[in-house]
C-alpha cells in the first residue's frame, strides 16, 4: 500500500530551507521503502536531465492521492533517443514527459498524435497504453488554463506573441483555439516571424471567427504598434532567465500599459525583468510557473484518469525554486 508520508511533505514544502533539505532525505528514504514491484513508474526524457523540476512537482501529486506511482528522470542523449522510446513499453513505463531537445524527434517515434501534437510538430508528453504510443503537446493547453486562473481569457482578445520558437508556436496554437481574435507574432529575425505567421494562418479554425494574423521584425516600427495595441503579450524567449537576470526587457517598457496581461514563460526568476518592469506600468502578470504546474497536471490527468491536485504541485515546484 503506497503510505508516503503526505503531512511530512507538507512540513518540508512550509519549513525554511535548512529544515526543508532534512526532511528531504527523510521523505526520500520513505518514498524508497514505499517502491515495489506493483509501482506504475512515470517519467522525464531530456539531455541533461538534473535540473528538472517536474519529479518534485508529479511525486508529490501522487502521494497526495495515496497512488502507487513514482516519476523519475531519463537521462537520454539525442542519438539515444529512439532506443529509449521503443524500451518505454517493453518496461512498463506508464508515461513520460519529453523536453529539450527531445520534443520535436521524438514524434517519429510515436503510434499517434494528439491533434495539437501532429500540427506542431512537437510532444511533450507521451501516453504509454497496452503497448501503444501517443504524442500530446500539454504547453498550450497549460498555458491558457494558467491564464483563467488568474482570470483572463483569449476569447475576442488582441495577442502579441514575442519569439518564434516551439514554445511561441505552442501558446499561439493554443490562444487560437481558444479564440484569440489577433495574434502578432513579433521576433528578433522577421524571417521566422513570417515564417510562423505562414503555419498559423494555415491552422486558423475558421468557427472561432476571422481571425487576423501577422508578423514583425522586433526592429521594426510595426512592432511597438503590435504590443501596445495587444490585450495579451506572451514572452516566449529566454531574455531574463537565471542566471542573465540583469538585462534589458524584450520589450520596451514605454510599450506596455494599464489593462494589459503581460505573461512570461520563464519560471526562475519568477519575477522576470519584464514583469517587473510591466507591474510598474501598471499591467497584469502571469509569471511562468504557472503553465509549467498545468502543463504538467495535464500530463499527471491523461496518466491517471485522475483529477491532479494543482495546489500540491504548485507548492512542490515553488519550494524547488526558492
Amino acid at each position: 500500500m503506497w503510505q508516503m508520508s503526505v503531512e511530512r511533505t507538507e512540513y518540508y514544502l512550509h519549513s525554511e530551507k535548512g529544515k526543508r533539505a532534512v526532511n528531504t532525505r527523510l521523505d526520500w528514504q520513505h518514498w524508497c521503502e514505499s517502491i515495489s514491484g506493483a509501482t506504475t513508474v512515470t517519467g522525464v526524457v531530456a539531455w541533461p536531465v538534473r535540473h528538472s523540476l517536474s519529479p518534485s512537482m508529479h511525486n508529490a501529486a501522487f502521494a497526495a492521492l495515496g497512488l502507487n506511482w513514482a516519476y523519475v528522470p531519463f537521462p537520454v542523449p539525442p542519438e539515444q533517443l529512439g532506443t529509449a522510446v521503443a524500451a518505454f513499453s517493453a518496461m512498463g513505463i506508464r508515461g513520460v514527459n519529453v523536453t529539450i531537445p527531445h520534443k520535436s524527434a521524438v514524434a517519429g517515434f510515436l503510434d499517434a498524435l494528439d491533434p495539437a501534437a501532429e500540427i506542431l510538430g512537437a510532444v511533450n508528453t507521451i501516453d504509454v497504453c497496452e503497448g501503444r504510443l501517443t504524442g500530446y503537446n500539454t504547453d498550450g493547453p497549460g498555458f491558457v488554463a494558467s491564464m483563467h486562473e488568474v482570470g483572463w481569457s483569449a476569447v475576442g482578445r488582441a495577442v502579441a506573441i514575442i519569439g518564434a520558437g516551439g514554445s511561441s508556436r505552442a501558446v499561439a496554437h493554443a490562444l487560437l483555439m481558444a479564440g484569440a481574435s489577433r495574434l502578432a507574432v513579433v521576433n528578433r529575425t522577421p524571417e521566422k516571424a513570417e515564417a510562423m505567421v505562414q503555419m498559423l494562418t494555415e491552422i486558423a479554425v475558421p468557427e472561432h471567427g476571422s481571425v487576423d494574423i501577422v508578423g514583425s521584425g522586433l526592429d521594426a516600427p510595426s512592432a511597438r504598434d503590435l504590443v501596445t495595441e495587444a490585450d495579451i503579450i506572451v514572452d516566449c524567449t529566454s531574455v531574463g532567465m537565471y542566471p542573465q537576470v540583469d538585462v534589458p526587457p524584450v520589450v520596451s517598457p514605454e510599450w506596455l500599459h494599464d489593462g494589459q496581461l503581460v505573461a512570461d514563460l520563464t519560471y526562475n526568476p519568477r519575477l522576470t525583468v519584464l514583469l517587473q518592469a510591466a507591474q510598474t506600468r501598471g499591467c497584469a502578470t502571469l509569471e511562468g510557473t504557472g503553465m509549467l504546474v498545468h502543463q504538467g497536471a495535464i500530463a499527471f490527468e491523461i496518466w491517471t484518469g485522475r483529477k491532479a491536485p494543482v495546489e500540491t504541485m504548485r507548492k512542490a515546484l515553488l519550494a524547488q525554486l526558492r
